[in-house]
């Protein structure tokens, strides 16, 4: 049986120089590219994001962990799906798994862990969901107005004319969402199949400076170019709501 979820975080904690609080933290990809940073010595850890707050940031660091794996052969799929949602039972089993690999093949000694970061801030996004809603709850929202009760008796007029209105109404809006979700399936396919593209592109990039690693230190190469460019999020902007908090964020943490 694995090590408990507080066994693992002090762990953690201790090895990385961190203070994260829930193994739902994991789920970012930053502490796990660094805990193999610890056994390897040479994960890209500057390209790692540790402040990453939205799935698309942190599937890069999956990116780079899974480059990680191919590049040491360790044998171990990653869940980048599952895990990218910060769910407890993923990230918990993903962690117990790294610890065992981590008992057998850390080289020793002692680790630098801000140092590898190059000082860079390690504040890991919390877990949990941290705004409430008051809205149709409480007392508040059991209150009537005293009118509304007093007219709950009266004869309702025009009832079966605003019926009929309303099947037509029905009709016409199911027709709407069934055009919408054709189109919403199309966008879905065509997104698939631009990134199956681009994901192509990356491997055989990565594959190609793993062969050669002097094409990596390359800033001005053609395939650092391309790479840069497939890295780059300028331009992206994080849909935000009213409160002006991530779209998603809710569900995600």
């Amino acid at each position: 049986m694995g090590e408990s979820r507080q066994e693992l975080l002090t762990w953690l904690n201790g090895l990385l120089q961190l203070n994260m609080t829930k193994v739902e933290q994991c789920g970012t990809g930053a502490a796990l590219c660094q805990i193999y940073d610890s056994i390897f010595l040479d994960v890209p850890m500057s390209r790692v994001k540790f402040n990453a707050n939205a799935e698309y940031a942190y599937l890069e660091n999956f990116k780079i962990l899974s480059s990680t794996f191919r590049k040491h052969h360790v044998d171990r799929p990653v869940a980048v799906e599952q895990l990218v949602k910060c769910k407890m039972q993923d990230n918990l089993e993903f962690l117990q798994w790294t610890k065992r690999y981590w008992d057998q093949y850390f080289p020793g000694g002692e680790y630098d862990a801000v140092g590898r970061r190059k000082g860079v801030a390690a504040s890991l996004p919390a877990t949990g969901n941290s705004r409430t809603s008051g809205a149709g709850t409480g007392a508040g929202a059991a209150r009537r107005p005293v009118g509304a009760a007093a007219g709950a008796g009266a004869p309702r007029t025009g009832s079966r004319q605003a019926g009929l209105g309303g099947g037509q109404a029905s009709a016409a809006l199911q027709t709407k969402n069934a055009e919408l979700m054709d189109t919403v399936q199309g966008l879905e396919r065509e997104r698939d199949f631009y990134f199956s593209k681009l994901r192509d592109i990356e491997l055989l990039i990565q594959q190609a400076m793993e062969a050669d690693p002097a094409l990596e230190e390359d800033e001005g190469g053609l395939l650092k170019q391309i790479q840069t460019i497939l890295y780059s999020t300028e331009g992206f902007e994080i849909p935000q709501d009213a409160e002006g908090e991530p779209v998603g964020e809710e569900e995600t943490f």
